[in-house]
């Protein structure tokens, strides 16, 4: 079952007030937001942590999607995935996301590679698009963050044509949170060692003994809403819209660590112990 953070039950406006003040990687890069070597910073950090440095372009960007798709990327957060879909030759792309501090690092990273989108604020629990408005969502990493998860997941079906495509990933309850109560016990001398994460309250992150915490201290001790999913209750979840086409983990965090893993280890734990869980569906 998912695991969920109510925290006072939060609202979409916490949510927003969250990411308007602390946008993404912002607490974390030692270069200033929206400039060139932030986002050159972030691209690194996503290709090699998140991923591993093993980035497959199949996984993300379906083969027979058309380059003058009408594509969204849902909670573009600082652009990073409307940049990649741009890069390849996508045309018509929209970026969304709640905050608006968000929308104008994205544009700013638009500009500083000459490129464009169309950008808005937007809810994803409930947008303002219309029905079968696009061939493909692209949802990374966002939905794990709204009161209404399956709302959004609804959402993104209704604003989908038929036989359209969604890319869309979430925090995955992995073995490591199933058994962190147990585990925690290592928590204060993993801290003393130098593990944790850098900005917004992480640092102690190996502290908590609550794994529920741990996911929503993930993105910073703020954090209004963070919440883990196991494969079938995600698969459920977006099961009466979607076909689901392929199952697959990232986001082994290796910059937790106070040393580096060799590139194979790290590939092997990032693909089968990681913390965030991708579906690749087929609207039915």
């Amino acid at each position: 079952m998912n695991s969920v953070i109510t925290n006072n039950q939060p609202t979409i406006e916490d949510v927003k007030n969250f990411w308007n003040t602390y946008p993404l990687f912002s607490q974390e890069s030692k270069f200033k937001p929206a400039t060139k070597e932030f986002f050159q910073e972030h691209e690194k950090v996503v290709l090699e942590d998140y991923f591993a440095g093993v980035f497959k372009d199949e996984l993300f960007f379906p083969a027979n999607l058309s380059k003058d798709a009408r594509i969204l990327d849902l909670g573009c957060g600082i652009g990073f995935w409307t940049i990649e879909f741009l890069k390849r030759g996508y045309k018509n792309l929209y970026a969304a996301d709640l905050a608006q501090s968000s929308l104008e690092i994205t544009k700013k990273h638009l500009e500083i590679y000459n490129l464009k989108a169309d950008l808005s604020i937007q809810n994803a629990e409930n947008t303002t698009f219309k029905n079968d408005f696009f061939d493909h969502v692209n949802c990374q990493g966002v939905i794990h963050h709204t009161p209404d998860t399956q709302a959004c997941i609804g959402e993104i079906a209704r604003i989908l044509k038929k036989g359209g495509t969604a890319c869309i990933s979430v925090y995955y309850r992995n073995i490591f949170l199933k058994i962190w109560p147990i585990l925690s016990i290592v928590g204060p001398v993993l801290c003393k060692l130098g593990f944790g994460l850098k900005g917004i309250g992480r640092e102690s992150i190996f502290l908590e003994r609550n794994p529920d915490k741990i996911i929503k201290l993930f993105d910073g001790e703020n954090n209004p809403i963070g919440k883990s999913y196991t494969k079938s209750t995600l698969f459920n979840m977006a099961r009466p819209y979607f076909s689901v086409q392929k199952i697959y983990l990232s986001l082994f965090p290796s910059r937790a660590l106070p040393f580096g893993l060799p590139r194979l280890l790290h590939s092997f734990l990032s693909k089968h112990y990681g913390f965030m869980i991708h579906l690749n569906l087929v609207k039915k």
